[in-house]
């Protein structure tokens, strides 16, 4: 059963529980659609332009969507060139350029390459504070997070409430295999960060982003040697 959200914390909260339960087993589709229903224009699509799947999904729910990219100013060049294919391809979404307050060039001159002597606190200025502020505008936000990411995600829910951030978190894709992700790309002609093919399935800022070695889940290329496995948007 669908329930309509009338605005406060605690009835967000009330939603996203009954959602997590009742959208248990929602295809990525009917999430959307329940997202929809929920929140009109009070929900942003997160993405890391590794892909468009997820956008893809939200844009045929409604395609005047707001996607958010972190622009951390670290990204690889083939990251931003997915970014701007995104504009072109759909042209009634709008990208929402989420950025750090400080440049990159400010950042390195205080506290000097954090990337590789604090890479927790490079992420939380250059990511998690972004993200907290450009969620502060919305009532909700859709994730592509998915269980067989790592093993750090493997109870991902379609619904939950997002304590953190205080808001409903939305994981359409969740139960998704790497088959089903993979089938959805090539069956729809969908972007697709050219990194993916030249080995690197999990993309992040380039100077913490490595292929992973053979074996290893997608994600240990991020912050390869380091026990720090999360950027802290998710958890």
């Amino acid at each position: 059963m669908t329930t309509s959200a009338t605005g406060t914390t605690t009835n967000y909260q009330n939603l996203a529980r009954q959602a997590e339960h009742d959208l248990a087993d929602a295809t990525a589709a009917e999430a959307l659609a329940w997202t929809v229903e929920n929140f009109g224009d009070r929900f942003i699509v997160a993405s890391n332009m590794q892909d468009a799947v997820l956008i893809d999904l939200a844009y045929r729910a409604k395609p005047d969507i707001d996607v958010l990219f972190l622009e951390t100013g670290y990204h690889f060049a083939e990251t931003i060139g997915v970014r701007d294919a995104v504009d072109l391809v759909y042209p009634e979404a709008r990208i929402v350029n989420a950025a750090a307050e400080q440049s990159v060039a400010d950042q390195e001159a205080e506290f000097g390459l954090l990337n590789r002597t604090d890479p927790a606190k490079c992420c939380f200025l250059r990511k998690v504070e972004p993200l907290r502020k450009t969620l502060a505008g919305y009532d909700a936000w859709v994730t592509g997070v998915r269980r067989v990411d790592a093993p750090t995600r493997a109870t991902t829910p379609i619904v939950q409430w997002d304590e953190r951030n205080g808001l409903v978190k939305i994981n359409p894709l969740a139960a998704w295999s790497d088959e089903e992700f993979h089938a959805y790309i090539a069956e729809n002609g969908i972007l697709e960060n050219p990194l993916v093919q030249a080995g690197y399935p999990s993309i992040g800022c380039a100077p913490c982003t490595a292929k992973p070695l053979p074996g290893q889940d997608a994600r240990s290329g991020r912050w390869a040697g380091q026990a720090k496995t999360e950027c802290g948007l998710h958890g």
